[in-house]
């Protein structure tokens, strides 16, 4: 789906990403761990058009579409999470949904102002599309609920259903399981399992390496802006560049 070809960023002397090529494979749970500062983030950046790389090529389904910017990339269909979940905090959780899904509309001033057919079917659609991934994620008992008296777990579903709002073809999530304890973990990598088999594909940064060594079909490391291995979770557990520069031996396959 998504093929990387020697990516470079830098700021000045410091090379962020260097030199990293890969592949997310399509239909699959595809990560990339790291230790703090590996680059990880800038690299989901890059993807998803926040910033263009310095040198390299990013290949969506065929498509060259390096240094597209962020809206151009998730009218292709790639959409991302962050590490912290940003909301209307004064809206309700479908009020936060709908402004997803207008990514895909047509309507402008001129439909406001005249109150248009066009704008009337695109506000029920995408009031349709906000509800379908409240459903899909398991919040729909929050719908009307005010964004600001939800808990830490449940921003992070409605950051997934805001993602899904755009009808994405590739998702991208940035620690999706960050600041929730072990129970809410394994309900979230159960989602993401989700999202799979209703036929997106997913591309996760996460520091919860039992998450990861369970849920992931490909892991990718970054150390020091530098792709060191790149294999399923047993080549990783075993590989002894990954164990010394992030794992330690506590991680080492049996």
């Amino acid at each position: 789906m998504l093929k990387i070809e020697t990516l470079n960023k830098r700021f000045g002397g410091l090379a962020a990403v260097r030199d990293v090529s890969t592949t997310i494979e399509e239909g699959k749970i595809n990560a990339i761990i790291g230790p703090n500062g590996a680059g990880k983030t800038t690299f989901f950046n890059l993807i998803a058009g926040a910033m263009a790389p310095t040198s390299g090529k990013i290949i969506f389904k065929g498509q060259d579409v390096t240094g597209l910017p962020a809206d151009q990339m998730a009218r292709l269909g790639v959409a991302r999470t962050f590490q912290s979940t940003s909301l209307f905090d004064r809206a309700t959780v479908l009020d936060n949904l709908i402004v997803g899904h207008r990514l895909r509309t047509r309507s402008g001033l001129a439909d406001v102002l005249l109150g248009s057919r066009r704008l009337k079917d695109e506000e029920r659609k995408c009031r349709e599309k906000a509800q379908e991934a409240l459903d899909f994620v398991g919040l729909s008992h929050v719908a009307n609920r005010i964004a600001a008296d939800i808990s830490q777990e449940e921003r992070k579903r409605v950051a997934f259903a805001l993602a899904l709002s755009t009808d994405p073809q590739l998702l991208l999530l940035d620690e999706p399981a960050g600041g929730v304890n072990p129970e809410e973990t394994v309900g979230l990598a159960e989602l993401i399992r989700k999202i799979v088999r209703s036929g997106l594909t997913v591309c996760l940064i996460e520091h919860k390496m039992n998450m990861i060594m369970n849920l992931a079909d490909k892991i990718m490391v970054l150390s020091y802006g530098e792709k060191i291995a790149e294999g399923t979770p047993a080549e990783i557990r075993s590989n002894p560049v990954v164990i010394e520069a992030y794992l330690g031996s506590e991680h080492a396959a049996a």
